[in-house]
């Protein structure tokens, strides 16, 4: 013990202290033992690790705040330059959602003096031009024909706002309803929401109005403004919105030049074609010569040159630049006609690089795998095949089992040789005949009993509502709706279950078909029996690919005709319709199109069932779409939105889940809206879908799957004899390789077949029910009928359908 006041020192190790030798380890070290052989020295010009960290987390804030700032600026000048004297003039169109609204009121309103300088027939028929000196913007303001829906649609794709007109009790009615639908499905642009006649209601009624009006728009529009167009000023507080509100970007529009026709004329040329000079303001990219042109509703054509002509709506009365409408006079008096005047030509087409308009594949004789063989070379190819080739039965290759071409033994091939001649390429397409047949003749039978039956009623009820309301029901169409209401309902009630015939053998009837093991896992060549159409199909190695390097070249190119020029594009070789649905008051819409999107291909587009509309669509069957800008005709094929490689077949647009419907159609790049109508006997056309565009891949594989049923006729323990799947006994011993299953889960295979008339012996895994059904599952696949056609008519106004109209009427208890 030390004294209490004496210190105590620490132990030191002395010279002679042991220090072992490090271990070997490679010649590596770690971050702590350098930290602790430094002992907390530092370079001149090192950063501690917490330093570094802190810097690049300045460094990334900044970045992003710099990206920021750059897409504000962006916006800014967007909105700045819409409207002004370096861009297009503000186009708005004026929408009546209700038919008790007019837009005679609204378009007085906003052309009067007060406003600004009015220009009459600015933009085509029923419209003007109105420029505003004190916000130094301009408009266009357009009236589309409501009583046709195209049209509608058409200008919505082009114009920067759509000025909703609303009834000030109901808002909107039914059609006005259906429009909102449309317009929700393709992309809806800036909008705004006007209101008129709130003040001509009583003073007792004007606050409900408005609340019930503003809970209305609130459900529909979550960010719509309601504005009250009465009087002059609030005509300025609404030009004053239109100017200021942020644009929404449509990108289907944003990545593609366009062009709304202010004016047009037409010069004749040999072969019924002529040259189409349209005018009108450059929007969304600059616009280059080489580029094809897609007009809405006619087809795709080339440029041979673009002119700059006079603004017809100048901002200022000074002289315009000449980078911009050229060095051009105007005669005393004011503006000189288009036609009269000495324009500038800005760019003419170059042979060497103009796009050409060819949309389908040359066909190549040699190609093997893109064609399918003649009935002579099938023919041919089985008689030299059953001559030299012998396959034993039981042979463990599962394509050679079943296949009429490669499987089955001589006697087999001999028997079946005879009918296949006449069968040929329309056996892809034989079950959907004789479906149809079936159907029709089912149909038919109940249409007539439920024809004898309501002509008894007839005659009881003389004249009244029941009189009106059968005068104007179709018997036709209502015979042809309960056939297609019975085939979707089968189809709900027994998936894919189809009949084996009695007059003709399962393994001609179903030779398409094959057995898989597992619909997931087990493999299916996309290239493998292609038609012929898929040899005048164009397919990329990598859609994604290519998109996104088609988007960003045309995001980089600057050649062109530039964004808000007013220019005048010389399209060749159009047809006199053109001009003609122009005269008439149709709007004419011009986009440029991308590279590649000419030309034909596979389409599949993601659609859900629209609400309104419940009546079954079959597959194959014709319907109108509209694609971003293109409007068709086509015969989709419906098939399931899975993650596979293998797509199951719908026979009926489902309306519980999304379904991907498959066309022959132009390539056109996602994203872009789609809507899917179908036309009816007189001519209307229904919104049956919407969704958007997915993908161009001609090796997406579709499959149709079918069902053969048969019942279990003695059963002991595992083994069943089943009857009534086959007819014969060589059906049987030609699907013998296929597995069986059971609605109960039960899995098997046929062991044998049983005397004559189709009785086979399975064994299960497990014991039988006596009330299960054994199942045999086949697959083929199935690709799109080629019916495209760009030229879709005009369909007729829309109305409420009438049978929508008598079923309100009618006491359902």
């Amino acid at each position: 013990m030390a004294a209490a006041g004496e210190q105590q020192q620490a132990h030191r190790a002395g010279i002679y202290k042991q220090k072992n030798k490090q271990h070997k380890h490679g010649k590596h070290r770690t971050k702590g033992e350098i930290e602790r052989e430094n002992k907390g020295r530092v370079a001149v010009k090192a950063l501690s690790r917490k330093q570094r960290k802190a810097l690049k987390k300045l460094d990334r804030r900044h970045k992003a705040s710099q990206l920021r700032r750059n897409k504000k600026d962006t916006v800014l000048l967007e909105r700045r330059k819409l409207g002004s004297k370096d861009g297009p003039p503000h186009l708005v169109a004026v929408v009546p959602l209700h038919a008790g609204t007019g837009t005679q009121g609204v378009l007085q309103l906003l052309r009067s003096e007060e406003m600004g300088l009015v220009r009459e027939g600015v933009g085509g028929q029923g419209s003007f031009g109105l420029v505003l000196p004190r916000f130094k913007q301009r408009f266009i303001f357009l009236r589309p024909d409501m009583a046709d829906l195209h049209a509608v649609l058409d200008v919505a794709k082009v114009v920067d706002t759509l000025l909703f007109v609303l009834d000030p009790v109901e808002g909107w009615d039914s059609y006005g309803d259906y429009c909102l639908s449309c317009l929700f499905a393709q992309g809806l642009p800036s909008h705004a929401l006007v209101c008129q006649g709130v003040a001509a209601l009583p003073m007792k009624k004007r606050t409900d109005a408005r609340r019930a009006l503003g809970r209305l728009v609130e459900a529909r529009f979550p960010d719509g403004r309601l504005f009250s167009l009465d009087t002059p000023q609030e005509a300025v507080l609404l030009l004053r919105h239109l100017g200021s509100q942020k644009q929404r970007q449509l990108a289907y529009r944003s990545r593609r030049p366009y062009l709304l026709a202010q004016r047009a004329s037409f010069a004749p040329g040999p072969g019924g074609l002529g040259t189409l000079q349209v005018s009108g303001y450059v929007r969304g990219r600059p616009l280059g010569v080489n580029r094809l042109v897609h007009i809405a509703g006619h087809g795709d054509f080339q440029l041979s040159q673009i002119d700059a002509p006079q603004d017809p709506l100048p901002l200022s009365t000074r002289e315009h630049p000449p980078g911009k409408e050229g060095d051009m006079e105007t005669k005393e008096g004011g503006a000189v006609g288009e036609m009269e005047q000495e324009v500038k030509v800005l760019m003419k087409a170059d042979p060497a690089r103009q796009e050409s308009l060819e949309a389908e594949a040359a066909l190549d004789p040699m190609d093997g795998e893109q064609t399918w063989p003649t009935e002579s070379e099938l023919q041919e190819a089985e008689e030299r095949q059953r001559k030299v080739r012998k396959v034993p039965k039981g042979t463990s290759d599962y394509q050679a089992s079943w296949i009429l071409e490669e499987g089955g033994s001589e006697e087999d091939d001999e028997e079946s040789s005879d009918e296949d001649g006449d069968e040929g390429m329309e056996a892809l397409e034989e079950e959907e005949e004789e479906e149809e047949e079936a159907g029709s003749q089912d149909g038919e039978g109940s249409a007539g009993e439920g024809s004898d039956s309501e002509t008894e009623t007839l005659e009881l009820g003389q004249g009244g509502p029941e009189q009106r309301y059968d005068d104007r029901m179709d018997e036709q169409e209502e015979s042809e709706a309960l056939r297609r209401y019975r085939e979707a309902r089968a189809d709900q009630m027994f998936p894919d279950e189809v009949d084996t015939p009695l007059d003709t053998p399962a393994r001609t009837r179903f030779q398409r078909y094959r057995g898989l093991k597992s619909f997931r896992s087990s493999p299916w060549d996309p290239l493998e029996n292609l038609p012929p159409d898929y040899a005048r199909i164009f397919q990329f190695q990598n859609f994604e690919r290519t998109r996104r390097r088609v988007l960003v070249e045309a995001a980089e190119e600057e050649e062109g005709a530039m964004v808000g020029w007013y220019v005048t594009l010389h399209v060749q070789d159009v047809p006199p319709s053109v001009m003609d649905s122009f005269r008439s008051g149709r709007p004419l819409v011009l986009v440029s199109l991308l590279p590649h999107e000419q030309k034909m291909s596979v389409l599949h587009m993601l659609v859900q069932r629209h609400p309104g509309n419940s009546e079954p669509v079959k597959s194959k069957e014709e319907l109108v779409f509209q694609c971003g800008f293109r409007r068709f005709r086509a015969s989709p094929i419906f098939s399931q939105h899975t993650s596979g490689d293998k797509h199951k077949l719908e026979r009926f647009l489902r309306a519980d889940a999304p379904t991907v419907l498959s066309v022959y159609a132009p390539i056109t790049f996602p994203t872009a809206g789609v809507l899917v109508f179908r036309q009816r006997q007189n001519g209307m056309q229904d919104l049956i879908a919407t969704g958007s565009l997915l993908k161009a891949d001609p090796q997406r594989v579709v499959v149709k799957r079918i069902v053969l049923s048969g019942h279990p006729f003695k059963i002991v323990r595992r083994t069943a004899v089943v009857r009534y799947m086959f007819f014969n006994r060589d059906d049987v011993n030609w699907f013998r390789p296929v597995e069986l299953r059971t609605k109960w889960g039960r899995r098997g295979h046929i062991k044998e077949a049983l005397g004559t008339h189709g009785h086979m012996k399975c064994v299960f895994d497990k014991q039988l029910p006596s009330q299960d059904t054994v199942l045999m599952t086949l697959y083929k696949r199935v690709f799109p009928r080629w019916t495209y056609d760009p030229h879709v008519p005009q369909p007729l106004p829309w109305v409420k359908s009438e049978e929508t109209v008598g079923t309100e009427d009618i006491d359902m208890d």
